[in-house]
């Protein structure tokens, strides 16, 4: 009897892994990590991975093309129509963090027929991902000083110039 229930229960595990995508079954993430901690114009802030994992249930909406979610677009099933998953699912796996540096630029141009020519950096990728999702469902940060709050050197950054505004905003308005 006792070897029947060790025997159910084993196999119930099993079930309950073999639901979860292999590469959340393992990988070890913290539930709150810094994003953007080397930030000259805006702070570092913690994102909360262990809330948007509750949210969102389902790895591949923000680490799309990464966690063995099957390929649907035409454009990406010319060429990763048998892809596994990768062994990094960071955005800067994929996304570099200086997208017009001359190594990337040298990188992109070694083969132009590469689809990813139109690839966003680092920066542009996270703000787009993020930024779109909370906007599709109606909820979340999307302004600038929502999740960033702008150090001085940004201050200085964005009201220099021809085309900087006139006058200093008020507090919160950026």
């Amino acid at each position: 009897m006792f070897a029947q229930r060790l025997q159910f229960a084993g196999m119930f595990v099993a079930l309950l892994l073999a639901m979860i995508p292999g590469s959340a079954q393992a990988l070890s993430v913290p539930d709150t990590f810094p994003l953007n901690p080397k930030g000259t114009l805006y702070e570092s802030f913690q994102f909360n991975h262990a809330k948007h994992i509750k949210l969102t249930r389902e790895c591949s909406g923000c680490h799309h093309h990464t966690t063995g979610t099957l390929v649907e677009d035409p454009n990406c099933i010319r060429c990763h129509r048998n892809s596994s998953e990768n062994k990094v699912v960071q955005c800067r796996g994929c996304h570099h963090e200086d997208p017009f540096s001359a190594a990337t630029l040298r990188e992109k141009n070694s083969n132009r027929n590469a689809y990813h020519q139109d690839k966003p950096g680092l920066k542009g990728a996270m703000h787009r991902n993020c930024i779109g999702c909370h906007t599709k469902v109606s909820r979340g940060p999307i302004g600038c000083n929502d999740c960033h709050k702008r150090k001085k050197a940004g201050d200085e950054f964005y009201y220099s110039g021809n085309f900087t505004p006139r006058g200093k905003p008020d507090k919160g308005e950026h």
